[in-house]
């Protein structure tokens, strides 16, 4: 039996972006966070424990669920190899030139025989708005749980004026995440239209990324 090829959008359950904003197929919206590290390991006990207990707080703060992401990439060295390698091209001084050759031949070596890892943190801030819709059959009557925004046939200017209530919504999360972050001491930047499709595009194509800088 033939099986129907599907194209790769089919499974991706993103439908747009739009304002820096998430908008699922099933009209759910998300946004999302780029969060500072803390280097944990060099706080003294005491902020240990108080990062410790903020950050407890602000879970247990939350009355709508979060998802955390931690992005590991190889940290790409070539575009900074090839920074040093135009400013060697350019250097006058015998001494600096020879100091900035060494210093490239050591970079170099130090990250073929070392995998240096780089660390991305995110926070995914859901909203999905339900509409209860009760109807009667034949078997009595039933609920069923309709999609609330991108759903059923609606004007562009309803479906403008959803958005904009649920982003309201959305954006009150956002808030509310931010200012329990900020007590432990992370710092928060919500993305922005280009760099939420930047990041989905690395995550579907993790080998681009390496392709972008030659170093020869």
């Amino acid at each position: 039996m033939a099986i129907a090829s599907k194209a790769s959008q089919d499974f991706v359950k993103i439908k747009e972006i739009r304002d820096g904003i998430v908008v699922l197929k099933d009209g759910g919206l998300r946004a999302v966070l780029m969060a500072s590290s803390i280097n944990f390991a060099l706080k003294s006990e005491d902020n240990q424990q108080a990062i410790i207990s903020q950050f407890q707080n602000f879970l247990n703060s939350l009355d709508f669920s979060t998802q955390i992401v931690v992005q590991s990439r190889r940290f790409n060295i070539r575009p900074y190899i090839a920074t040093l390698e135009e400013r060697l091209k350019g250097q006058k001084n015998e001494l600096l030139k020879l100091q900035t050759h060494e210093y490239i031949g050591f970079i170099k070596k130090f990250t073929e025989g070392t995998n240096i890892m780089n660390k991305s943190f995110f926070i995914v801030v859901p909203y999905s708005s339900a509409i209860v819709d009760l109807s009667s059959g034949a078997g009595g009557i039933t609920m069923r749980i309709k999609d609330g925004f991108g759903g059923g046939k609606h004007t562009e200017a309803e479906k403008q004026k959803s958005f904009d209530e649920q982003r309201t919504q959305l954006e009150q999360r956002v808030s509310v995440v931010e200012q329990g972050l900020v007590r432990t001491g992370v710092r928060v930047a919500q993305l922005g239209t280009e760099e939420v499709v930047d990041l989905f595009y690395q995550l579907f194509n993790p080998g681009e990324t390496e392709k972008t800088v030659s170093t020869n």
